[in-house]
């Protein structure tokens, strides 16, 4: 039997929130989001309401107010302890108050605590937060709302109980939600897309800089909102120089001038011609009961299609965890036929039938395991993020970090983005989000590509400013860069810039790195002269990066009591929460108490709430040859409308069999990258035996090779990014047998001259 969780009350009344209003304004890369949530009591006693939510992890919450009837109160940032008792004290002498903190256990998850809200009356929160927006592999910068906060798994003797959450069917969910959106940018915006019904874009220039979008009447609240924005000329580095606050001190980081870098490194093309042909490749699998369904089945095809595309030479293991952890090998061993074909019948048998979500382990004995010479070790997480000891994990990746890089997934939603983001960004590789009708086969070969990247080593950034300028960086030191990939960096710019900017003065900031023993340089020049009406999001930013290195520089143990306190201090002159401050509001009811003993309600946002929480408010606390695939791959382009032709296949999708026939065709493939001409393949293809036998030449293995190459160009450009790496390697096959000559004997046949 499904229980409410919270959601109702003893009488099966509804909870006291009504609607949830969300504005979100985006500026190039960077988002100001603004909740107002609209609660109203019908009880007849005064209530205390805990409302648990997600927000995205690298999220800056910096406003926090209430208003009741006509009467407003700005919150203030304090040191935690003394603002949860400032609460309780409030609550006990019969005040109104609210406090909002961020969990213990993950900085996705805050909870709002609304205490002595009198029978009848009603209360607007309002709630403001700014963050990055992460890049996608289109280009697309992506914002998610989100929705759920799925139950987070805690495993067995662990501490922390206080993040406790059940899930509730969206049908319950008893209010409602608007969404509307702005978007500028020094560039024209392309489009805006969402997995989410929209109205359409309405552009506010003529230039197209700036539109505004907002979600389709009728929206049911039952999933996180996503949108994907796209600019023009996307890659393109840029720098925002944004001026302090007035009523703050100079010298301070929010009196002083802040500057965000978006670079957007250039690698030679020399170097990227070729990709690696070693590495370890360690995947590690969720197979707990929450991955059930589709997304177990979408992880299997993605394995599928990861180890088809593994270079020979390499070497490669397979875990899966859930409340145990397997292997399908004892340690990594080297990519080869037999043992693809192993791993691939064991992937076949994988199901979500391994209980809880208990990803610690398997990763200190994946860690436990000597690295191999030569062999740099590549780790692929995929996980839906329903941990609750978000920042243990990320700690052992951390401590980890020199030994590998670690690529994760969040899959479905809900998926902690604390998680998914600390991960890699700790582990030096790359983050990717797969939720509603994403395909997670091409997000993970995106990441492959990433991985089969060189390591770039020995990054340094220097900056070049005016004498009278000094520059304090606030970012961490980057540890890792992709192709294409933004980097951002905050710097605290500090003397005369407004002097500077007046005189059209100019900084350069200048990235340096090696890359497979090539040293490279970026530059980036830019003015001087601030932005207008950017409204502190850059200094926002800049100070939850310094909080946030700071809090990670201390492993949460806090022995260092001056670094403790300088987390205080910033969280409270900048107004940006952190783990150790919350923000604090409390009404004085003109010295008049509520009346009544106070009413205790649990709430969630969509379904999830705290459990833990009492009235008395404790908490728990090309070596490869790849580069020789171009001129086969270039050929087989154009001769689509041939193939189709004599085939009899329609450039429409062909009719729908039991698996995709995508898929079909990779499984069949072997590690070399060729494949054979057996009863399989003709199935594949969707042709009889005769019809792709009869021109074949004296070498089987080349002309089945060549006749998939073709039907993948033919008919499955849509999905390039999923079968580009392993169509690589069938090309390099194809020129180590010479196959090139008798790929003209197929040019002739398929009429293409």
């Amino acid at each position: 039997m499904m229980r409410a969780c919270g959601l109702l009350t003893a009488r099966k009344e509804p909870v006291p929130l009504k609607s949830i209003e969300v504005e979100l304004e985006v500026r190039d890369h960077v988002a100001t989001v603004v909740s107002t949530l609209n609660y109203e009591n019908k009880e007849d006693k005064p209530l205390e309401a805990v409302f648990i939510f997600p927000l995205p992890g690298d999220a800056a919450v910096c406003h926090f107010s209430a208003e009741i009837g006509q009467t407003q109160i700005v919150a203030k940032v304090k040191e935690k302890q003394k603002a949860r008792e400032e609460y309780d004290d409030a609550l006990s002498s019969g005040q109104q108050a609210f406090l909002l903190e961020e969990s213990d256990q993950s900085p996705d998850i805050f909870s709002l605590s609304v205490g002595s809200l009198p029978p009848g009356e009603s209360a607007s929160i309002r709630l403001e937060y700014v963050t990055e927006l992460a890049v996608q592999a289109d280009d697309g910068l992506r914002f998610c709302l989100p929705a759920v906060l799925n139950p987070r798994y805690q495993p067995q003797g662990s501490e922390g109980a206080g993040v406790q959450v059940t899930s509730v069917p969206a049908s319950l969910v008893p209010y409602s939600l608007s969404f509307s959106a702005r978007v500028s940018s020094p560039r024209p915006i392309s489009k805006v897309e969402s997995n989410c019904s929209l109205d359409p874009l309405q552009y506010l220039n003529t230039d197209q800089t700036q539109a505004t979008v907002k979600l389709a009447a009728g929206h049911k609240f039952d999933r996180d909102v996503e949108l994907l924005i796209y600019y023009k000329d996307a890659h393109q580095p840029t720098a925002v120089v944004e001026a302090g606050q007035a009523s703050a001190e100079p010298g301070c980081l929010m009196g002083d001038s802040v500057v965000m870098v978006s670079l957007y490194p250039e690698f030679p093309q020399s170097v990227m011609s070729s990709l690696a042909s070693c590495g370890e490749f360690v995947f590690l699998m969720d197979r707990s009961r929450s991955m059930s369904n589709t997304r177990n089945s979408s992880a299997r095809d993605t394995l599928l299609l990861l180890l088809k595309s593994l270079p020979m030479g390499c070497y490669f293991n397979i875990y899966s965890f859930g409340s145990r952890y397997e292997h399908i090998f004892p340690k990594s061993v080297e990519y080869s036929q037999q043992t693809m074909e192993e791993a691939l019948k064991t992937v076949e048998q994988m199901e979500a039938n391994l209980g809880g979500t208990e990803i610690l382990q398997p990763l200190k004995h994946i860690y436990s395991q000597p690295c191999i010479p030569s062999q740099p070790r590549q780790l692929f997480v995929f996980t839906d993020g329903e941990v609750g000891n978000t920042k243990e994990v990320i700690d052992l990746v951390k401590k980890n970090s020199d030994s590998h890089r670690c690529f994760s997934f969040g899959i479905g939603e809900g998926a902690s983005s604390a998680l998914i983001n600390g991960m890699a960004k700790e582990g030096g590789g790359h983050a990717q989000f797969i939720t509603g009708t994403d395909r997670m086969q091409a997000k993970a070969m995106q990441s492959l590509r990433f991985a089969l990247q060189p390591v770039v080593v020995d990054i340094s950034v220097t900056w070049d400013l005016p004498k009278e300028v000094s520059v304090t960086v606030l970012s961490p030191p980057i540890t890792a860069l992709f192709q294409g990939q933004r980097s951002l960096i905050y710097a605290q710019l500090t003397g005369q810039v407004g002097a500077a900017s007046s005189e059209a003065a100019e900084g350069c900031v200048t990235l340096k790195y090696s890359l497979a023993g090539h040293p490279s340089e970026n530059q980036l020049h830019f003015s001087l002269r601030p932005a207008e009406d950017t409204g502190l999001t850059v200094h926002k930013l800049g100070a939850q990066t310094l909080i946030r290195s700071l809090e990670e520089g201390e492993d949460r143990g806090w022995q260092d009591t001056k670094v403790k306190e300088k987390v205080v201090q910033l969280s409270v002159q900048s107004g940006i929460s952190s783990s150790l401050t919350a923000f604090i509001a409390v009404f004085n009811n003109n010295g008049e108490a509520i009346q009544g003993p106070l009413l205790h309600k649990n709430i969630s946002k969509h379904g999830e709430f705290l459990k833990a929480r009492t009235k008395t408010f404790t908490h728990n606390s090309e070596d490869q040859n790849y580069g020789t695939f171009y001129v086969v791959t270039c050929r087989i382009i154009i001769i689509r409308s041939s193939f189709c032709f004599i085939f009899g296949f329609s450039a429409a999708v062909p009719e729908q069999q039991t698996r995709d026939p995508l898929l079909q065709l990779v499984s069949l493939q072997e590690a070399t990258g060729k494949w054979l001409l057996d009863p399989a393949l003709p199935t594949a293809l969707g042709k009889t035996n005769e019809e792709v036998e009869k021109s074949k030449p004296a070498n089987k293995d080349i002309w089945a090779t060549i006749l998939a190459l073709i039907w993948l160009h033919g008919l499955k450009m849509d999905s390039k990014n999923e079968w580009d790496l392993l169509a690589m390697k069938a090309a390099s096959w194809l020129r180590a047998q010479n196959g090139s000559k008798k790929y003209e004997s197929a040019k002739v046949l398929f009429n293409t001259g």
